[in-house]
């Protein structure tokens, strides 16, 4: 447990590292990986993990809006940032920190050729997930601003698989697959322009390996959250018992009484809440953390700042560690529970918890 906080996010760097190397063990020679840090690395610390990644040969990263990007640079990332939302407001910001834009919709791609500066885009298709991207009827308009706007140098052309982790879906994929070597083939003959193309995300790489193009985008898998033995979790979240608490059988725990105590019973006070991203779905019986190696239930409904457990079954006292997901509580059983996936749980953890990064 760190020295000053009760509650700590526990990155272990070398897991990263393992999982960077197993998934590039999968690449051909050619392909490279951009690495999605997006959402604070999903809740992982977006500089800390840049930095490492960076040290092992990363040279992009994809973060979704500009100060992300310029976060990254303040702290001496050097490789190629791309954002994926770029919006128009920031184009200052933008230029100003030498980072890349994704193009995905023709107000976008006007704005930047209508500034007249040397800028690094990145085309992106529509596919089938029906949510940013150009739509292939659309090609030959842009082909020809592209033509008459030279100074936007376009460094690649993209597409997002909307069912690569539903292999139950495969078609969905394999048509997406199928419409982006269209779209793109054609886009580069018709821009006269040797063009780097990427769609494989996570799911993508591990389901569909044949398919890898120049890049990946590579963001859940990095971080281990993913059902493949060869990838490891990265990171634990950690507390403990702040208040310990013997209750007699009738009584209630909780706002609105939610628990009533079937016998007697030992109940221990957790210092995180829903504001901390602890989802209160995980209250009244549904998640369980562990105390000293024993899994205790979630008792009640999950406050702002707490929540309550069960511990009658383990001799624990105030102080103890608290695992909420970690070894013996993955975060994939956790998101499970709430039938939700590991990138909400990730993405959602408030930044007031702090984030350990160990090394060795």
């Amino acid at each position: 447990m760190h020295k000053s906080n009760e509650t700590i996010l526990e990155v272990n760097l070398s897991k990263l590292e393992s999982n960077f190397n197993y998934l590039k063990s999968k690449l051909n020679s050619s392909t490279e990986i951009i690495a999605v840090i997006k959402a604070f690395a999903y809740g992982h610390g977006d500089v800390m993990i840049a930095k490492k990644l960076e040290s092992l040969g990363v040279k992009k990263f994809w973060m979704a809006d500009f100060e992300e990007g310029i976060s990254l640079r303040r702290n001496g990332i050097n490789s190629e940032i791309i954002i994926a939302n770029p919006g128009t407001k920031s184009f200052e910001d933008i230029i100003e920190n030498n980072l890349e834009v994704v193009i995905h919709n023709l107000r976008l791609l006007k704005f930047y050729g209508s500034k007249k500066i040397n800028t690094s885009i990145h085309v992106k298709f529509n596919t089938g997930m029906n949510r940013y991207g150009f739509d292939r009827e659309e090609m030959e308009e842009v082909i020809t601003f592209l033509k008459e706007n030279s100074q936007l140098k376009v460094k690649s052309v993209c597409t997002h698989l909307s069912s690569a982790d539903d292999l139950s879906k495969a078609n969905i994929t394999k048509k997406q697959i199928s419409l982006f070597e269209e779209i793109s083939n054609s886009f580069e003959e018709k821009l006269n322009l040797n063009v780097k193309k990427h769609l494989l995300n996570s799911n993508g790489l591990l389901h569909f390996p044949n398919k890898q193009f120049d890049y990946v985008r590579l963001g859940i898998s990095l971080f281990g959250s993913f059902k493949n033995e060869n990838l490891h979790q990265v990171s634990e979240l950690k507390s403990v018992i702040s208040q310990n608490r013997n209750i007699k059988k009738g009584s209630s725990v909780g706002y609105s009484a939610e628990f009533i105590a079937p016998k007697n019973m030992n109940i221990s006070v957790v210092p995180v809440g829903y504001a901390d991203g602890f989802n209160r779905r995980l209250g009244s019986g549904v998640g369980s953390v562990f105390v000293n190696n024993v899994e205790c239930p979630i008792i009640g409904k999950i406050c702002m700042d707490s929540f309550i457990i069960d511990t009658s079954n383990t001799n624990c006292k105030e102080g103890d560690e608290v695992e909420i997901f970690g070894e013996n509580n993955s975060i994939l059983k956790l998101a499970e529970k709430i039938n939700t996936i590991p990138y909400e749980i990730y993405s959602t953890l408030n930044r007031r918890i702090k984030r350990v990064y160990i090394d060795n």
